[in-house]
Parts: structure tokens; C-alpha cells; sequence
């Protein structure tokens, strides 16, 4: 127990400690981030060997799935023989990023550029395209205006003073062979010599540091070496927690990261590098929906693309990257230069605002006629949709501080409508405002039917049921809910169609899960999503761990399908639920979904850091 203890408080200095540099650190780089910050859209390149046959970069002979003899082989397919880097550029800048990083080296030790360093495996030398194919890339990629990245393994899982060749098979123990070690430790800072001397890169990206301490790494005197190239280098944080950024991976957060930097690396199907038989690809409209989550929580989406062994880059991710830069183009000031938006309690959607905070934008990923955002403490000066001036956006601000805007003169966007609020000085959200509280009769007298339900749907997202002491029945028959001559039929047709989902129902989801209002069952195992409009894709749902039994529409009974990205079989961390919802089942004042899941409701609210494994 005292052990224990002493361990305890241990840690506890060592946490402590780690902080207050996490701190001075952050105040120490927010100039060299600056560019970062504000850049918003990243994309990342794998592209080496493993294209020939289409299979996991380095993991898959790793993995024992192929012998590393026969995954080497793959340097004998690999031709760049239609490479054209001015292309790639000029797409990746189509599509609004500001950066881009490329594998110079992964984990199967094979280098992009002619590398001189010892026993160095390079496509330059060893590979069917006999022509260094990093550097023309970097070259198009600065003139172009856009920031450089380098990928860089840490590994080396084909070097032979590397002490880890597969998961099975280990060359030689540390602690036996002190030297056979420094000498790789020689090589692969000579590496990274050679690719901040030839390329001077702005950003470098590690990956692989989990395999050894930053000590056995040498990490401190790595990046010592990187500054003497660069005193604004920008790291990654997979340097042994040396960088400047968190890279959560594959999952989208659920709760932004404690660190102001961060980037989320994502692939738009499930690989990497380029499989030709991976066709689950996301669509266009979750990808535009995903940067505009990402920036909603102030980071970074570094969107990843795998070319094929020939250069060529695949049709579906050319398309991906050209509507994405379709709607970049249309809305760049609610994009670049951004920072985190408002708390979920105040805004039930995503939300940023500008560096200046005299603009607050909203991310509409449906068309609708309303909305309301509550505790503004000031009355906003205009409210427009960007890129388009025609359109007309009203509002009403109250004296509880609620601002409504009214949208039935909008033509939305076919992903995601930004409406941006102006004000005359910063306003300072409220965190303790005073909900609205209206009465059921109030609201049922409402001439609004969207409004009435509006107002019913939040007020049980905050765990205030309006209805089910009111007369209400589980089956919305027989009801006993008092009515006057002022009462609106339509909103007591649709609270007893939505019986089921607001009879003894309470609180929703906390914030991050899902973009809008949501109840839960008194059993806590079905979950009721309240869908606002006409949804331009599917409606999404993160950091859910239960299985999800069935999905439906409430109050008519279809079924409906579902579809689960990012989910690693061998993780617990859970994927995106997807659920297509059909337009003629979509109720004209609001639509509720119920979610019947395996068990009482399980939240994943942990941080998602970078994926150590990959079976």
C-alpha cells in the first residue's frame, strides 16, 4: 500500500510537471503554430511499395501475412511510370488544404529519396522506377504556396541494426547489442539530416515511437537536431510526447483534446495506401461533414489519399478531394483562421468562430426552417449564408437572452450551409443562462408547430419532460393533455404520433455524440435522435459502444439501415454509426429516429491518441 502510495504521488509530480510544460510550451509555440492553426485541411500521402499488390503498408508482412522476402519484391513492380507531382499538387490545392505530408519512409524502411545512409532501402536505387520521386513532389508542393510535411518512421522493421523485424521475430535484445543499436540510432537521425538538408520541410511527422522510451530513441537529442535546421520546426506528437500537436487517428474525438493543436488523420476508406478491392469509401457529403466537425472542435483534418505503384491517384478519391474543394471554395472565411465554437448547451450543432470572435458561424447540415441558439448575451448585427448574397435569414432575440433565426428563405447547401452571425463586439456565451421554461399550454397554443416541437424536443434534451405528466399515454391514444380553442391540432398530432419517444422518456446525449436533440428510454437502451429538416446525408453518431440492435422511425415503423466506419475489430474504441433515413419518411415537423441498442447506453468519452496496432 505504501509503495503504491509513493508511486502515486509520483506520477502525480510527474503529471503535474508535464502540464506546466504542456503550458510553457503552448505559450512558447503559438507563433510557429500559427500557420497550422489556422490552415484547418491537411492532406496526408501514402504512397511506397506496398501499392504493387495493394496490400497493408509494413503491417502486413509484420503481421506474418506475407514473408518480408515477398513483400520486398514488391520494389520490382513499383514504376512511377505515370507520377506527374505538379498534378498532385494541383489537386490537394483544389481541394482548400493548406499542407500536405507524404510517407518519405514507413515502417518497412523503404525511402522515397535517394538516401546515402547506411544499408538504406530506396526507390531510387532498388525499386523498377529508378528516379527519386520525393523531391519533385516537395518542389511542386513549395511552389504551389502550400506548407511541406515529411512522414517519417521511427522503425525500420527491414534495417538490420533495427532490433524488431515482425511481430514474431526479433533480431537482437538492446540491452545485448548497446552498439548495433546506436548504430541504427546513427542511421536514422542521418536520415532525417538528409531530408531537413534537401527538402526543409515546415512540419515533420513521426510515427512508430511506441516500440522504445524516448530515451532508447534519443528523442530529446533528435529534435535538437531537427531545430538546428529549423528553429520553427512543427512536430507531431508521436516523438515520445516531444511534439507540438496531438494526431488523434481514424476516429473523430467526441471531446476536443486538451491541447489548442491537434489533427485528426483520417482515411476517406479503410486504408492507408492504395487496395484496390477497399471500396468502402465514405461519401463526399460525411467527408465535408467530418472537416466541419473537426473545426468545430478547433482542429486540424489531415485527409489521407494512396496512390497506385504507377502515380496515378484513384477516380473516388480525385472526387472526394474536388468536392471537398468545391465547398472550401464557397465558404473559405468560415474555414481558415478559425477557432472553437460554442458549448453544445448553447448551440445544438457545430459552430466556430472567428480569430476576432465578432463572428460566430453554424454549420447547417440540413435544410431547415429554424433554429435557436440561447444565452447570446448581445443581439447579433446581421446573420448571412456565406456564398450566397440572395439569401435572406431573419431572427428574433428575446428577453431571455434565446435568439431564434428563421431560414424558409434559404437555398442550402447539398453538404453543409454556413450562416454566419456578426456582432459589434465579442460576446462572451453565457454557461449559466436561464432556460427557456415554457409552459405545455403556451406551446401548444404556439401557431409554430416546428417551433412548438422544437421547444418540446430541447426542453427534454435537458431532462424537463413537458408531456408525460400531462395527460400523455405510452401509445399517443386516449390522451388526457388539456386543449383550449387556441390549442394547435398539428403540434398534439405530432406529440401523439411521437408518443413513445416523450412518454417517461428523459436527458439525451451529452455533447460530441450527435449534433442535435436527443432523449432516452427510461430503461436507458433505446436512444431517440429528434432530426431537424431534411438531413443532406446520413445522420451520425459517434462514440456509441453498444451494438446497435435495430434502428427505426418512430410513430410509422420502418426500418432503417445503418452503416459503421472506423471500427477497428481488435479496438474498443467504437466507429461512426451512419443511418440513411428516406426522404418521404421524414416527418415536415420533425422526424425522431429510435435506436434499440444491445444494452443500457455506454458512452466512449475517453481521448482517442494514435492506433499502436494494426492486426
Amino acid at each position: 500500500m505504501k509503495s503504491s502510495l509513493i508511486k502515486a504521488v509520483f506520477l502525480g509530480l510527474i503529471l503535474s510537471a508535464h502540464s506546466i510544460d504542456a503550458q510553457v510550451q503552448t505559450v512558447d509555440n503559438s507563433k510557429k503554430m500559427e500557420w497550422f492553426s489556422n490552415a484547418k485541411l491537411g492532406i496526408f500521402i501514402h504512397w511506397g511499395i506496398y501499392s504493387v499488390n495493394g496490400i497493408s503498408e509494413s503491417w502486413s508482412f509484420f503481421n506474418n501475412y506475407i514473408n518480408h522476402e515477398n513483400y520486398m519484391k514488391q520494389l520490382n513492380g513499383f514504376s512511377a511510370s505515370k507520377y506527374q507531382p505538379e498534378q498532385w499538387v494541383n489537386l490537394i490545392k483544389e481541394s482548400g488544404a493548406k499542407y500536405a505530408i507524404i510517407t518519405t519512409k514507413h515502417h518497412d524502411g523503404v525511402s522515397l529519396w535517394n538516401s546515402g545512409a547506411e544499408k538504406a532501402t530506396t526507390i531510387p536505387q532498388n525499386s523498377l522506377a529508378k528516379k527519386d520521386v520525393l523531391s519533385p513532389f516537395v518542389s511542386a508542393l513549395k511552389k504551389s504556396g502550400l506548407k511541406t510535411g515529411l512522414y517519417f518512421s521511427l522503425p525500420d522493421w527491414s534495417h538490420p541494426y533495427y532490433d524488431i523485424n515482425t511481430r514474431t521475430k526479433k533480431r537482437y535484445e538492446l540491452k545485448n547489442d548497446l552498439k548495433r543499436w546506436q548504430n541504427f540510432i546513427s542511421y536514422y537521425q542521418g536520415q532525417l539530416n538528409e531530408l531537413s538538408t534537401l527538402y526543409s520541410p515546415d512540419l515533420l511527422w513521426f510515427d512508430g515511437d511506441w516500440e522504445h522510451t524516448s530515451e532508447e530513441w534519443e528523442a530529446a537529442q533528435t529534435l535538437d537536431l531537427l531545430k538546428k535546421h529549423n528553429s520553427n520546426i512543427i512536430i507531431n506528437s508521436r516523438l515520445n510526447h516531444h511534439g507540438d500537436y496531438d494526431t488523434p487517428e481514424q476516429g473523430i474525438p467526441v471531446i476536443p483534446p486538451q491541447n489548442p493543436y491537434w489533427e485528426l488523420c483520417y482515411t476517406m476508406n479503410d486504408s492507408w495506401g492504395y487496395q484496390p478491392f477497399d471500396k468502402n469509401y465514405k461519401t463526399s457529403n460525411m467527408i465535408v461533414r467530418t472537416l466541419a466537425d473537426v473545426i468545430s472542435m478547433g482542429g486540424n483534418l489531415l485527409l489521407d489519399i494512396g496512390p497506385r505503384s504507377d502515380g496515378t491517384i484513384p477516380e473516388e478519391q480525385s472526387e472526394i478531394l474536388k468536392n471537398l474543394g468545391r465547398w472550401t471554395s464557397k465558404n473559405q472565411h468560415a474555414i481558415y483562421e478559425t477557432t472553437r465554437g460554442i458549448p453544445f448547451e448553447n448551440y445544438k450543432g457545430k459552430s466556430s468562430l472567428s480569430t476576432s470572435k465578432k463572428s460566430l458561424f453554424l454549420y447547417l447540415e440540413e435544410a431547415k426552417n429554424l433554429t435557436k441558439i440561447y444565452g447570446v448575451p448581445t443581439k447579433p448585427l446581421s446573420v448571412k449564408i456565406i456564398g450566397d448574397p440572395s439569401a435572406v435569414v431573419t431572427m428574433d432575440y428575446n428577453a431571455e437572452k434565446t435568439l431564434t433565426l428563421n431560414f424558409s428563405k434559404v437555398k442550402f447547401d447539398k453538404d453543409v450551409t454556413v450562416a454566419e452571425l456578426t456582432f459589434e463586439t465579442p460576446p462572451a456565451f453565457l454557461n449559466d443562462f436561464k432556460k427557456e421554461k415554457h409552459s405545455l399550454p403556451e406551446i401548444l397554443e404556439s401557431k409554430n408547430t416546428q417551433e412548438a416541437v422544437y421547444d418540446i424536443a430541447n426542453a427534454l434534451n435537458y431532462d424537463q419532460n413537458l408531456v408525460t405528466h400531462e395527460g400523455l399515454t405510452q401509445d399517443g391514444l386516449d390522451m388526457k393533455i388539456k386543449k383550449t380553442s387556441k390549442t394547435n391540432p398539428e403540434t398534439i398530432e405530432w406529440i401523439s404520433k411521437h408518443a413513445e419517444a416523450l412518454f417517461e422518456t428523459g436527458k439525451g446525449l451529452p455533447a460530441g455524440h450527435y449534433p442535435g436533440m436527443s432523449a432516452l428510454s427510461k430503461d436507458r437502451q433505446t436512444l431517440y435522435l429528434f432530426v431537424e429538416g431534411v438531413p443532406t446525408g446520413s445522420i451520425a453518431l459517434k462514440g456509441i459502444k453498444n451494438e446497435i440492435a435495430r434502428i427505426r422511425v418512430v410513430g410509422e415503423g420502418t426500418i432503417l439501415p445503418h452503416t459503421i466506419y472506423n471500427k477497428l475489430y481488435w479496438s474498443d474504441r467504437p466507429g461512426i454509426i451512419y443511418i440513411d433515413v428516406p426522404k418521404e419518411k421524414l416527418d415536415k415537423q420533425m422526424t425522431v429516429i429510435a435506436v434499440l441498442l444491445n444494452k443500457p447506453l455506454e458512452l466512449y468519452r475517453e481521448n482517442v491518441g494514435a492506433i499502436e496496432n494494426n492486426l
